[in-house]
């Protein structure tokens, strides 16, 4: 079985929403408006991208992220990488060209049977609604954050509202940077 990993910028108060910039949020790329940027903080997404053997997105991170990624040569490596996209209203024609292979998936289920292919781990960046059902759903496998020191008030947040059992998560990697980012690796325990 696959690992899936969630990977998120999140605020100390749980918010993932807009970390890059991204239009329509009042703190809008708060993960450089107000932490200095120190590259050995940043570390794991390099290293995310050698590790995983494909990426996992909601409709709107994809649609963020495929408009700028495909070109990015910090991201070069997720440009032959498989790309899944769960949404149930994309189509085959709003998929763009320059991004390797891409596949429409449109449920939790098609979700739970990719973790069952043959495959190296499958990344999943942002998506915040779609890592609400995933989680919910017992398929995720390993969180990777990067928490900033900032609470943000509202905004969309990584992790979902839903009443339900206690779900243990074990700490295998963390470290805290000069710029008071934090970063923290948790297994799921099943």
């Amino acid at each position: 079985m696959r690992t899936l990993i969630s990977t998120a910028f999140v605020s100390l108060d749980g918010v993932v929403e807009a970390p890059g910039g991204e239009p329509g949020y009042r703190n809008s790329g708060w993960t450089f408006k107000h932490t200095e940027f120190l590259p050995e903080a940043f570390e794991i997404k390099g290293r995310e991208q050698k590790e995983a053997g494909a990426m996992l997105l909601g409709r709107t991170s994809y649609e963020a992220f495929s408009a700028v990624w495909p070109d990015m040569e910090d991201f070069a490596d997720y440009r032959t990488m498989p790309k899944y996209v769960v949404s149930t209203t994309l189509s085959e024609g709003d998929l763009v060209s320059n991004w390797g292979e891409i596949t429409i998936l449109r449920s939790v289920e098609d979700v739970a049977a990719l973790k069952e292919t043959e495959g190296g781990p499958i990344i999943m960046h942002g998506s915040a609604t779609l890592n609400h059902a995933l989680s919910d759903a017992g398929l995720i496998d390993r969180y990777h954050l990067l928490v900033f020191p900032l609470l943000l008030g509202a905004g969309k947040r990584l992790f979902s509202a839903t009443d339900k059992d206690v779900q243990k998560l074990t700490l295998v990697e963390s470290e805290a940077y000069a710029n008071g980012v934090q970063k923290n690796v948790f297994d799921v325990v099943r």
